[in-house]
């Protein structure tokens, strides 16, 4: 089974898991998700099945939509509510506009410290293993870019805000700091991916449906059309000779297209067969071969 498949993600499970239970369903055994979500978050995690993984690399840069909860009084060591707390309980002393200043600050482009529970390699190893050793993760700031952050309301100590932040940026981390900037501590209460790059949650499929539509053959049906893909790319339709020449790795006159940096290459509507790559003029290089 080739393409992008929509996942709408339940809580209490790691991306690692969905993979999982879509390969036992589907019989496929390459999957990759793009963009890991906590256990406790839910939402938009697109998975690329059997030639698709290859297409991987194209979609490291998309932004990703959040909306969610922050709750006030206390961190805990995983900036999440699945940690222990780490300060002491203190009261929210602010009210929503006076906390909405402080979000403020955090849109833009940012120096952010990921979460020492994180995924962040350090050494060639993720941060969260130093962590639950009871080592302090030698983690650098990095550059992210907070396109929205906005605290929607206030009950008692929780907030529900919106977010859409570049690629790998943690919600967490702002929760985190957020509260470190009201003075009383915060953590991430609750978390739902609402778009993934090109991908909303409208046509994200929950994951017991998947499962369904596998076992019914009706999943395909339901994936979103190759042309749909990486949409930023030009497509152009090849005929058998160019497709030929692709496949082995060749390089081919695209006329239709002699500024487009990168167009993606199809047989017919639905073949995908190759991503490729303007050497001059208008020839182009398969960067990315589907077969």
């Amino acid at each position: 089974m080739n393409g992008l498949l929509i996942v709408d993600k339940p809580g209490g499970i790691t991306s690692h898991d969905v993979v999982t239970r879509v390969r036992r369903a589907t019989g496929e055994k390459s999957i990759g998700h793009l963009g890991t979500l906590d256990p406790m978050a839910t939402g938009v995690l697109p998975l690329l099945l059997g030639k698709f993984t290859r297409l991987a690399q194209y979609f490291g840069s998309s932004e990703k939509s959040y909306t969610g909860t922050i709750r006030f009084g206390f961190a805990t060591d995983t900036y999440d509510a699945e940690g222990q707390p780490s300060s002491e309980p203190r009261p929210l002393t602010h009210s929503l506009e006076e906390l909405r200043a402080m979000a403020a600050r955090f849109q833009g482009q940012v120096e952010q410290m990921p979460p020492p529970f994180s995924a962040k390699k350090i050494g060639g190893q993720p941060a969260y293993k130093a962590a639950r050793a009871g080592e302090t993760p030698q983690l650098r700031a990095v550059p992210v870019t907070i396109h929205e952050f906005v605290l929607e309301s206030l009950a008692e100590d929780t907030a529900a805000f919106r977010m859409r932040v570049s690629a790998g940026g943690y919600v967490r981390s702002v929760a985190h700091e957020l509260g470190a900037a009201a003075g009383c501590g915060a953590h991430l209460a609750s978390l739902r991916r609402t778009a993934a790059g090109a991908f909303p949650l409208a046509e994200a499929i929950p994951l017991d449906e998947i499962e369904r539509l596998a076992a019914a053959n009706e999943l395909e049906m339901r994936m979103p059309h190759p042309r749909a893909i990486l949409p930023e790319m030009p497509a152009v339709t090849a005929d058998l000779q160019t497709a030929g020449r692709l496949r082995n790795g060749m390089q081919v006159n695209l006329p239709d297209f002699s500024t487009a940096p990168m167009v993606r290459i199809f047989v017919g509507q639905r073949d995908l067969i190759a991503i490729g790559r303007r050497v001059a003029g208008t020839l182009f290089q398969p960067v990315a071969v589907l077969g």
